[in-house]
């Protein structure tokens, strides 16, 4: 695993070194969305409304909409302003029992494995939350935002569990929560002994459907039910050929070749081969 943070765990006289991994991992598949008649890749473009230009990286900043159509245009100085806690720093600010930490507010997982020198205080730690039952509430700047979090521990390793702020969780509004339902003890003891009954272990339930859809791109590709993309042709071939123009160039001492000229002229002749085996594929096809 790859370490995501560094930083140290400010609890009481401690200052604990420690890294930090993500805990999770999602498995989907990665799914492209291509032409259906030649399976190019289709890729978003970010562009401005205004002139319609494609805009690059260096020119992209955040910005608020303001009533009557007006844009609050918010810098990197403008962020660097702002207050946050120290970026290298988890601040421990109390302890809760964990019981009382609703699942709704969990968000991300981390991983904290201590750096050599915070080995015994991060035991410390971890060992101190179980024997309390308590989780530690602190604050953490994650990518320059003010972040709440919990120090909960998981098979012996501290995890850094980020949480919502609480009114980010909504409360459930439902008619039926005002009405009063009248159960018997019977229902209740047989939906009781049902659940008992159906006891589960999640370490046994695997993702059918990505299962299935892997099995799927493995039969298509073995198959060669496949398209091969004209454009990444051309330009694999374009980039192959002008290095060997370039790698001429150098071996025969040579005046530099016009590189810009070279491409296009390249690329003209592959665009016409493309378009001549497209002619004889319909021709076969007819």
């Amino acid at each position: 695993m790859r370490a995501v943070w560094k930083g140290t765990i400010g609890f009481g006289d401690y200052a604990i070194p420690v890294k930090a991994y993500s805990a999770t991992g999602e498995h989907s598949v990665p799914l492209h969305q291509v032409h259906e008649p030649d399976g190019g890749r289709v890729r978003v473009r970010r562009v401005c409304e205004v002139d319609g230009a494609e805009v690059p990286d260096a020119e992209i900043v955040k910005g608020y909409p303001l009533p009557g159509g007006d844009v609050a245009v918010l810098t990197e100085e403008d962020f660097a302003r702002l207050p946050a806690p120290p970026a290298d720093t988890i601040d421990v600010r109390g302890f809760v029992p964990a019981a009382d930490v609703d699942p709704a507010c969990f968000a991300k997982s981390y991983y904290l494995e201590p750096e050599p020198a915070g080995t015994k205080p991060y035991v410390l730690l971890a060992s101190a939350l179980l024997e309390t039952q308590r989780m530690a509430v602190v604050k953490v700047a994650l990518r320059r935002l003010d972040t709440l979090a919990a120090l909960r521990v998981r098979d012996q390793t501290i995890v850094l569990q980020t949480l919502l702020w609480p009114d980010e969780v909504r409360q459930p509004d439902f008619a039926f929560l005002h009405d009063d339902v009248d159960l018997r003890r019977s229902e209740l003891r047989r939906a009781v002994n049902l659940i008992e009954e159906l006891s589960a272990d999640l370490a046994s339930y695997t993702d059918e459907h990505r299962e299935a859809l892997e099995a799927l791109i493995r039969a298509k590709a073995e198959g060669g039910d496949v398209e091969r993309p004209t454009g990444r042709e051309q330009d694999e071939g374009v980039t192959r050929l002008l290095m060997a123009l370039q790698q001429r160039t150098v071996e025969a001492d040579l005046a530099p070749v016009d590189t810009a000229r070279a491409a296009a002229a390249i690329a003209s002749r592959a665009r016409a081969a493309a378009r001549k085996a497209a002619s004889k594929r319909g021709m076969s096809s007819a």
